[in-house]
Parts: C-alpha cells; structure tokens; sequence
C-alpha cells in the first residue's frame, strides 16, 4: 500500500506483491518500494520524481541481504499467417495423422510478411512484458536476444530491439544455443542481477525459422513456426525467482542438427544456395534419442540443486519441440503428471528460442501459475546444447489496469524511439555527405597531422 504521496510503507506489497527493505539515500521510496516492489528510484527524501529518472540509468539497488531474480512481466506474439496440416498436404508429401501421430502438431504460424521479422515480433513482445511489469524502457540495463534466425550475423537483433524500444541505458547483445538458448540467457540475466551488474534484464526468444527451412523436406518443414516471447527479470530481496539452472553441451553432435552454409567455414555462394546448404538439416532420431535422456536428467538436476523432487513441481515447461520427446522425457521418465506439464506445441510447433516464453504465458493466461509454484523451463537444441532452470514463482500473475494516461505516455515513449533514431541515423548522414567533417580540428598551413601523444 502507498499514502497520498505514493511513498511505500514497510511491511506491504507494491503492485506485484514485493515488499523490501531498501535506502532512500538515492531518492528511491523510503522502504524501497517501487511499483513493483524492487529496487527503483521514485520519489523520495532527495525530491527526485520518476520523471526526472526516465533517462538516468537505474542505481544499483541498496539491500541488506541476498538479491534473487524475479520475473516481473512477460508477453509474446506470433505472426497472424497459420499453415495448418491440412495446408502442407497440399506442399509436400504428408498428411495430417502422419504429422499429428509423429509430432503432435496440428498448425504453426509463420512470418509471411516481408515486414516480419524476428527483431519486429521481438519488439512487440518486449513492450509486453514491460507493460505488464509497469517498467520504462529507460530502467531496463540489459537485452539478451536468444535467437537462431537473427536479422542479420550482426548487428544483433538485440541491438535492434533495444533501438526501437528506446532503452537508451540498455547494453544488448544475441545468444546463440539454439533451441536452449532462453534457459541460457534466463541463467545469464540471473547471473548479473545476482552480481549487482543489473536491476533490469529484458530476455527474449525470437524466431523466423520458417526462413530456413526446405518446403520440400517433409521431416523439417512441418516442425518450424515462427514467433517471440519475453520476460522482464528485476533484482529484488524477496526469495523466489530464478533460483537454479543447469546449462550443458556436446559439441560432437553438431552435425546432429545444423544450418551447414552462412558462416566462415562455408561461406555464402550459388553452389550453396543451388543446393540448400542454407537450409535446416537434421538427423530425427539422434536428436530424439539426445533430448528424451537430457530433458530428465537435466530437470533433475537442477532440483537436487535446490532440494527438490519431480514431485514438488507445481508445472513443467518444456521446449515445445515434438510431443513425443515430452511423453517420453516428462511423462514416462520423471513420472511428472500430465495435468503438471504445459503443452502448446499443437498451436505453433517448434518456435525454438520462443517456445518457452511462450508457453509461460499461456500457462499464466490459463491460471496455471500462481505466487509459491515451482516451476522448471527446460530445453535442448542444436549445438548440441541443453538447459533448465528452477523457477520459484514469486509474483501476482494478474495484470494491474493500466489509465489513458499510462497507455498514452507508453506510446509516445515509442514514437519518441523511433524519432530519436531517425535524427541519430539523420546526423549520420549529414556527417557522411559534409566536404569536411565539422568536428575536425583545422590544420594550419604548413602543418601536419597532430600526432596523438599517447
């Protein structure tokens, strides 16, 4: 609860139910309190309104006992364009039991706009899940983009995203471990929370892969679906959030599952494009052999590492990958119930990087998580890589209505980014065509270059 002033009082909960203790040496809220309950710089003993920190870099947060990573807001979205079963029967030589029964997927939604891209739906779902944690882009000191179809080898996407959210305090970067890669870059953000490093990490899975796949090959095209889900991770006192995670790899199985062509060792050519080099090749059954044993060693593990048993868990997000590999690795090996494991997969196949979050916030729409849940993401991919992390759910899962003006301020902080980054590429440009750079200092006649004494 907060007074007229909005100031925090000791001992309540903010908007997401946190409660702290910290300073207000810094002009935050006298108990610490932010409208999440974490670490923010608000109003306080100094007179510093939130205004006046949009674009100030968020303080390191101030606390008398260990810090935990919470997931404070999350959201997603996939492209409108669905291929159904029904859909690739008319492409290539399958039919809908033949992918169900293998699969289980039923449809997949695909980028078929030019316009769609994995930095584009990234976008979108980063600016939900920071309106669902009330947190400026402003705040937000870290990007991690997990994506195996980035715009570009670089700039990374992640860059991109952080340009048109205007997160212009934001370092950014991609992760790339494949299908994994979410529960790597969960791991990464907890790792600098729990350094002290960042208040605020955004972590996104984003994907285009129906980009790179052969719509000839039925054992591949009808698996990839393209989308982007994120999630908000905040440093905060109170226990619960991102509390383990177990991250491993076996580069021996690379050829497994790889995009042969694009990188150094085989550069772009016409040989490589003539003969789809480009596209995704995969060897199915190694890949399922390697995932059904990783997927439950891995839950395991990071359990023990927290004292637990596959009977604590309240739900079980797995990389949506082929429902078979669930059956098998959840269902048969850890004996998790079925009522205990979220599946989505049907609805857009094998998303990679964005499966996961995706599924999180399904699970969350659905009323499957709720404050005390143990939940665990676990994920395996091409590398050959896999990951899980134990999550101990510790936020309000309902969404705070937001006034018009939040939603208007929101939007014109986006319409600001975009007017920010046309004046900067518009500077760019003056300075490329200018006969003589205006920064130059001039050279007397006579004279050479000043050499640099250091």
């Amino acid at each position: 609860m907060s007074d007229s002033n909005g100031t925090a009082h000791e001992g309540n909960f903010g908007q997401n139910g946190f409660s702290q203790n910290g300073s207000n040496q810094n002009g935050s809220n006298q108990n610490g309190h932010g409208p999440n309950g974490y670490s923010q710089n608000g109003s306080g003993q100094n007179g510093h309104g939130p205004d006046s920190l949009l674009n100030e870099p968020e303080a390191p947060m101030l606390e008398t006992g260990r810090r935990y990573a919470q997931i404070v807001g999350w959201g997603y979205h996939v492209p409108e364009k669905v291929i159904t079963n029904k859909d690739l029967e008319q492409i290539v030589e399958t039919n809908d039991e033949w992918i169900r029964s293998r699969t289980g997927i039923e449809e997949r939604h695909v980028a078929a706009d030019p316009k769609e891209t994995s930095a584009s739906l990234a976008v979108i779902a980063a600016r939900k899940a920071l309106e669902m944690a009330d947190v400026h882009p402003s705040k937000v000191n870290l990007i991690i983009c997990a994506t195996s179809s980035p715009e570009h080898i670089f700039p990374a996407t992640a860059c991109l995203v952080q340009d048109a959210l205007g997160a212009i305090n934001a370092g950014a970067f991609d992760l790339s471990a494949a299908c994994s890669g979410f529960v790597y870059a969960l791991s990464m953000a907890r790792g600098h929370i729990l350094a002290g490093d960042a208040e605020y990490v955004l972590v996104i899975g984003a994907e285009t892969l129906s980009r790179m796949v052969d719509w000839t090959d039925r054992n591949t095209c009808v698996l990839f679906g393209d989308g982007a889900g994120a999630v908000l991770v905040a440093a905060s006192d109170v226990p619960g959030g991102i509390m383990a995670t177990e991250l491993g790899s076996d580069g021996s199985g690379a050829e497994t599952l790889t995009i042969p062509a694009g990188g150094s060792a085989m550069p772009a050519s016409l040989e490589t494009v003539g003969n789809g080099s480009h596209y995704i090749k995969m060897d199915g059954k190694a890949v399922f052999r390697f995932a059904t044993r990783v997927m439950a060693e891995s839950t395991a593990r990071v359990l023990a590492r927290e004292g637990l048993t596959p009977s604590d868990v309240d739900l079980i997000i797995p990389h949506q990958a082929n429902v078979r590999i669930i059956q098998n690795a959840v269902l048969k090996q850890l004996k998790i119930p079925e009522d205990k494991v979220m599946v989505n997969l049907h609805k857009y196949g094998n998303t990679s990087t964005a499966s996961i979050p995706i599924a999180l916030c399904e699970a969350i729409e659905a009323g499957r998580v709720k404050p005390g849940n143990n939940l665990v993401f676990v994920g395996f991919g091409a590398g050959l890589t896999w990951g899980a992390c134990a999550v101990k759910w510790s936020v309000p899962v309902e969404k705070q209505a937001a006034g018009w003006w939040k939603n208007y301020r929101r939007q014109a902080t986006y319409q600001a980014a975009a007017a920010r980054s046309m004046w900067k590429r518009a500077v760019r440009w003056v300075y490329d065509v200018w006969p003589n750079d205006p920064e130059a200092v001039p050279v007397k006649s006579g004279e050479g270059p000043q050499q640099n004494e250091n």
